[in-house]
């Protein structure tokens, strides 16, 4: 990896590429998407509210078609990619930087027979490895707070987005007012000095020039995502054993702990930010 990458990029790589957290979020978190999901009870199957999320975010997308090039940054397993590609019928790159993850991703795709719609790239999204104004849409879920320049991946997907080209994406958030040093245990979980805010993310779209189509908060969900990962690890960690070693194991219960005191306690948020670029 480049060595201009910042260092919390190379740390979510290494982690990521661990057999522990390829192994927990590839068995628990539901096998083809690694993001929070729109759950309609607090005991739906995490792969089902982990789709959901990905059919909300695409109903706010209107023209998305055959014809259409997508970019999905931290793309993860693909299992966005692979629907936007068999109900919309584009082309989406998936940028990932974890070359485990981006594996898993290509034998999905081959197996639904969609690698002609979808190319998998290892690369981070602070330098998009592609020439400018190449994608009519990006996308992203629960992937930038992974960087430490995340003014910088708002500046590269403006580069490569065409001009009236859509970004919708999901983070997880700190609250816009959060207090300080209230999220130290979440962020020193997740090797992190910051997590972004929506006001954050609208000042940076304002700075670029990008009109607002929908901010969408749906805070509620990231904590009874966090819940629901968190009582499906300790059911199932029985069958766990020999692919996620046990200390693994109690530092995300531990860290899921953390991210659900947060959420209750009104210190993050979460939820569908939709801008455009202008034409």
């Amino acid at each position: 990896m480049s060595s201009s990458y910042s260092q919390v990029v190379k740390t979510a790589q290494d982690y990521y590429n661990s057999d522990d957290a390829d192994n927990f979020y590839y068995h628990i978190w539901g096998g083809q998407d690694i993001h929070i999901g729109n759950y309609e009870s607090d005991d739906e199957p995490i792969a089902a509210a982990s789709e959901r999320t990905v059919q909300r975010m695409a109903a706010q997308v209107q023209g998305m078609g055959p014809r259409s090039r997508v970019i999905d940054i931290g793309a993860g397993y693909g299992g966005a990619a692979r629907w936007l590609a068999q109900t919309r019928g584009c082309h989406v790159s998936c940028l990932n930087l974890s070359e485990a993850q981006n594996a898993r991703n290509r034998m999905l795709t081959d197996a639904e027979q969609l690698g002609e719609r979808i190319d998998v790239i290892d690369g981070s999204f602070e330098e998009i490895p592609f020439a400018a104004q190449q994608f009519d849409f990006a996308w992203s879920q629960d992937a930038i707070l992974h960087s430490g320049q995340r003014a910088r991946v708002f500046d590269e997907i403006d580069r490569v987005l065409k001009p009236g080209g859509e970004f919708i994406f999901t983070d997880p958030m700190q609250a816009d007012d959060c207090p300080a040093g209230v999220l130290q245990p979440v962020l020193d979980r997740i090797h992190l000095d910051t997590l972004g805010s929506i006001a954050f993310y609208r000042r940076q779209a304002q700075r670029l020039g990008w009109e607002e189509i929908a901010v969408t908060d749906l805070t509620p969900q990231l904590v009874m995502h966090y819940t629901r990962v968190r009582r499906e690890l300790a059911e199932r960690r029985p069958e766990l054993q020999g692919k996620v070693s046990d200390g693994y194991i109690e530092r995300m219960l531990q860290g899921l702990g953390h991210w659900i005191d947060a959420g209750q306690n009104g210190y993050l948020a979460w939820g569908i930010l939709h801008f455009r670029k202008p034409g």
